[in-house]
């Protein structure tokens, strides 16, 4: 490949050699139904080129990503070197819930214990007399 060739890759296969989508059907049929962004402008092609420096814009799981591409790669490899191809520009993902208590007190809902059962009984007893 020449060096004009390496820094060009189609935009299907590029986020499919990142590892945002498992299989590049998958990645192709997200970008020809127009939900990814090359530098803001809509992408409805799957042979769209992306290039070093280029920043996309889609929907991934419930979150809008914002990628910057560092590098164009070779392969389909590990995490490792698929997080090497870009960069996330996106802000940190907000915890919801972080405001939840892990172990919420009892407020005295849900089963009863056996001494608030022998209670119930000795009060049930007590009012039948």
């Amino acid at each position: 490949m020449s060096d004009s060739a390496a820094q060009k890759l189609r935009l299907d296969k590029w986020l499919w050699f990142a590892r945002f989508f498992k299989t590049r059907t998958l990645a192709a049929s997200i970008v020809a139904g127009g939900a990814v962004r090359i530098n803001g402008t809509p992408a409805s092609k799957r042979s769209a080129t992306v290039t070093v420096g280029d920043v996309l814009t889609f929907a991934k799981d419930d979150y809008i990503r914002v990628i910057k591409v560092e590098a164009c790669g070779v392969r389909r490899g590990p995490a490792p070197e698929a997080q090497a191809l870009y960069t996330d520009m996106a802000p940190p993902e907000r915890k919801e819930r972080d405001f939840v208590p892990e172990n919420p007190a009892f407020e005295g809902k849900g089963r009863p214990t056996k001494r608030d059962r022998r209670q119930l009984d000795l009060s049930k007893a007590r009012h039948l007399e």
